[in-house]
């Protein structure tokens, strides 16, 4: 299984952006799904956005419009430019692909917090 390295976290205040990058240990050409999840404390793991292989993009309602996946197959690396964030999006971000996701396994994930 590939590992994966979420990073860019940060404090923020409200309105600004933080763009989190997840670095896989291998090629993710062949990966078909990514996707940015995230879990603020006291509440379950959300999605929050993800990314097929060919460029196609979905968004958990209240991140359209603020949020956008993009992955650089060359890079291995999958981004998520936030924008406009609010103090209910602070959570710990994490990547992930569907078999890991299936198989629960997780990496560390990256910290936001926003401030109001």
């Amino acid at each position: 299984q590939v590992q994966l390295v979420e990073s860019g976290g940060g404090l923020v205040q409200a309105g600004g952006s933080l763009r989190l990058s997840c670095a896989a240990s291998g090629s993710i050409l062949s990966i078909n799904v990514m996707g940015w999840y995230r879990q603020a404390p006291g509440k379950q793991r959300e999605l929050v956005a993800t990314i097929t292989s060919g460029g196609s993009t979905n968004y958990a309602d209240s991140e359209k419009g603020r949020f956008t996946i993009s992955r650089d197959n060359t890079k291995n690396t999958v981004y998520l430019q936030m924008n406009s964030l609010k103090p209910e999006d602070t959570a710990v971000y994490y990547c992930n692909t569907n078999t890991r996701r299936i198989m629960g396994l997780w990496g560390q994930g990256t910290q936001v917090t926003v401030s109001s």
